[in-house]
């Protein structure tokens, strides 16, 4: 998503995390959550990915033991989305077009050039490659997809 600032959407995040939830957040800007504080949001990580491209999916993907759930929609998760305007979220049944949207987070999740990552403090820090590990950089490989990798991707 582009932002998070809605209140009872975080605050839901936070009940996941305090229950043993593992949540990962792309939120390219604005984010009022705070990922990483123990008691609160230990298990939530949050990403921002700006690259050469202003691009942010607005997607919702949930794991639903092993039967994954996949919503994508118009909002995002912002005071004036939900509460001044007519936004839609609805969820994905075909299944190419499901596979189609775990790709592009399974890119998301896996960018090393474009993504920073955010401190409990609000701060982010660029992310670091390991050692050995390739470099990744979401727009430049979103040129040089095949039908067989979109069909392949796999989250968890």
């Amino acid at each position: 998503m582009n932002s998070l600032q809605d209140k009872d959407s975080f605050e839901s995040f936070y009940k996941a995390s305090q229950a043993g939830v593992k949540i990962e957040l792309i939120v390219r800007g604005i984010c009022c959550l705070r990922p990483g504080r123990k008691g609160l949001s230990e298990n939530i990580r949050v990403r921002s990915i700006v690259g050469d491209y202003l691009e942010h999916s607005r997607i919702c993907y949930f794991h639903n033991n092993g039967a994954p759930k996949v919503y994508t929609g118009s909002a995002d998760m912002m005071v004036r989305s939900f509460d001044r305007r007519l936004e839609s979220l609805f969820i994905l049944k075909d299944q190419m077009l499901k596979q189609q949207v775990v790709n592009i987070l399974a890119y998301n999740l896996n960018d090393t050039d474009n993504t920073y990552l955010m401190n409990e403090d609000s701060t982010y820090e660029k992310i670091k490659i390991k050692k050995g590990e390739v470099q990744r950089n979401i727009h430049a490989q979103f040129y040089h997809l095949t039908q067989k990798q979109v069909m392949s991707a796999k989250l968890f």
